[in-house]
């Protein structure tokens, strides 16, 4: 009887240790943090930042552990935001479809190194389309598009600039024609346009659009019910509004034609069920990540937008900061972080993972105030001091 009352003291004991650890998040580091003391540091964040609503995601062990709205879907009503809201995803819309291509780059459909004029029929410039200005004609006498490569439009080393209309400091260009601002795979420069021009590429290959290529291969495979690049009339009464830094609510705006750099809708819960996924392949080491994953251009601008982006610098050779395919890259002490942001008008996201730690975190809000907290919240939430934030301009609130 002796031994059997210690044996159930001993039980009980480790119960209440394993309901504490429960209770705990864990950091990259090895540190923790409570429940209630992330719940509470975040939501003194969103309310002094003024952020409207933000979504926090965070793995453990390669699964969701602790998911969380703060703030309002649409402020004007005082509706609280869900972690089952509808979101813009803006640029998380680079990730899923470097998911994709890299399905089909494993596959043998496609040769991420051949240059992407051998997939059309004619050249690049004659390319219709039922918008016109989506177009490539002004590059008839510029050659260089010959040797862009599915690898450098998922890596951004086009030459393209982000979008036609922008200069490449990011100023408005109304003539909106597409040109080169380097040869083709010789720097690192965000591009929308590459995406597009990918994108263009992929449904000629497979003779399918990229709602159903993406249906097909991510997300029904998933689970992604809430998910689509176009707007679903499913989503009617289930989406949160964007707002402005002065927390005005902007109007929505309805995808109506598939863009692989930015038209994705989707929700906190359905895009960590991809983030999951993500994970799960890494872990099973899956040719997928291994060659999503792989570095293919070291970067050194000294942000990654803005007229900063000109000058070099070396304040991120640390992390050595890169880019894979469609995901961008940095190295910590506790292994190699893969990350990727989401950035539009009214909604600013951020996801990474540290898959040899088997943590990550997403973050996903409806306010232009939120990547002035995105600093702090991956330093509290998961040990991540290493995201450059500045070379993202994650400038925090209290020193702009």
């Amino acid at each position: 009887m002796k031994y059997l009352r210690i044996i159930i003291i001993l039980s009980i004991i480790t119960g209440c240790s394993r309901k504490i650890e429960r209770k705990q998040i864990q950091r990259i580091d090895g540190s923790s943090i409570a429940r209630a003391k992330l719940d509470s540091s975040i939501k003194t964040l969103v309310d002094t930042a003024n952020v409207t609503g933000l979504t926090v995601t965070i793995f453990n062990q390669d699964t969701v552990t602790y998911q969380k709205a703060f703030g309002y879907s649409n402020l004007t009503q005082k509706d609280s935001l869900s972690i089952n809201h509808v979101f813009y995803g803006a640029s998380l819309s680079k990730a899923v479809f470097g998911y994709l291509v890299t399905q089909l780059a494993n596959e043998g459909i496609i040769d991420l190194d051949k240059p992407l004029q051998e997939y059309f029929d004619v050249p690049i410039p004659e390319l219709q389309f039922e918008k016109e200005w989506r177009g490539f004609k002004n590059l008839t006498n510029d050659e260089r598009y010959k040797k862009i490569t599915a690898r450098m439009c998922l890596s951004h080393t086009t030459g393209f600039p982000n979008w036609r209309w922008l200069s490449r400091t990011g100023k408005f260009t109304p003539e909106g024609d597409i040109l080169f601002f380097f040869d083709p795979g010789t720097e690192y420069s965000y591009s929308g346009e590459g995406m597009m021009l990918l994108q263009y590429a992929i449904e000629h290959i497979t003779g399918k659009g990229l709602e159903q290529l993406a249906r097909e291969r991510v997300f029904n495979p998933i689970g992604m019910d809430m998910s689509s690049y176009l707007w679903q009339q499913r989503f009617e009464n289930n989406f949160c509004y964007g707002h402005t830094t002065k927390q005005n609510v902007i109007d929505k705006d309805k995808a109506d034609e598939t863009a692989a750099a930015g038209s994705m809708s989707t929700t906190p819960v359905d895009y960590s069920k991809f983030l999951t996924k993500i994970f799960d392949l890494y872990t099973n080491n899956s040719s997928v990540t291994q060659l999503m994953f792989s570095p293919n251009i070291r970067i050194n601008s000294k942000k990654q937008f803005g007229p900063l982006l000109l000058e070099k610098t070396n304040a991120n050779d640390s992390i050595n900061l890169n880019y894979g395919l469609g995901w961008g890259i940095l190295k910590s002490p506790y292994g190699y972080g893969y990350f990727k942001e989401g950035h539009g008008e009214g909604f600013q996201h951020y996801s990474i993972l540290f898959p040899e730690k088997h943590i990550g975190i997403l973050l996903m809000s409806n306010s232009d105030n939120a990547e002035s907290i995105f600093k702090e919240v991956l330093k509290i939430g998961i040990g991540d001091i290493y995201t450059p934030w500045y070379w993202e301009d994650y400038i925090p609130y209290d020193i702009k």
